[in-house]
């Protein structure tokens, strides 16, 4: 049975990634982002994690091969319509250029010391909150389980109308419980 976005990002074994990168990018196009998005969060999280050396290196060339995989995904025919790309953060010294996707679970952003492919200038602003990994990982799992991708709430999203909310959330709810099985099912 799969694991959810949260297990495997977690866990350690190599092999088990690949296998899930493998899984995911058969899932068309939306699969294809899914991959890259995830590896450059799992990457970039590593990255940080390392004091300094070759580890640390290597961690952010596969972040930012994984950004340029991300552009290349949204710049092909047929990408999801999302609104996405680089924005200049004067504010972040030596990582300057801002990539920003607005996934259906809200925004997430990636700093880079370059603007590293051809791509749109991002027309939106950040919306204040730290939220890539959690809207990447229900984002992965909504593209995985075939599920509607929940809302990771911020300011930036637009009211929904209590119905409609009620109805995602309750699919949410209903998603976890599968997860929760499908884990459950793998350690027994």
């Amino acid at each position: 049975m799969m694991q959810t976005a949260q297990h495997i990002f977690d866990q350690r074994s190599g092999d088990v990634t690949k296998a899930y990168y493998t899984a995911l990018a058969t899932c068309g196009v939306e699969g294809q982002l899914a991959v890259a998005l995830f590896r450059a969060q799992k990457r970039s999280e590593a990255a940080k994690s390392y004091r300094r050396g070759s580890s640390r290196r290597a961690s952010y060339e596969v972040k930012n091969w994984s950004l340029s995989e991300v552009c290349r995904v949204l710049s092909a025919p047929g990408a999801p319509a999302f609104r996405w790309g680089w924005k200049h953060d004067p504010k972040t010294a030596g990582y300057e250029w801002v990539l920003y996707v607005d996934l259906p679970s809200g925004q997430v952003s990636f700093h880079s010391a370059d603007r590293l492919t051809p791509a749109p200038d991002y027309p939106g602003k950040y919306d204040g909150h730290k939220l890539s990994r959690q809207r990447i990982l229900a984002y992965c799992d909504a593209i995985m389980f075939d599920r509607q991708c929940p809302i990771i709430e911020g300011p930036q999203q637009p009211p929904e109308a209590p119905i409609k909310s009620l109805r995602r959330r309750l699919q949410w709810a209903e998603f976890g419980a599968i997860a929760t099985l499908f884990s459950d099912a793998e350690t027994t």
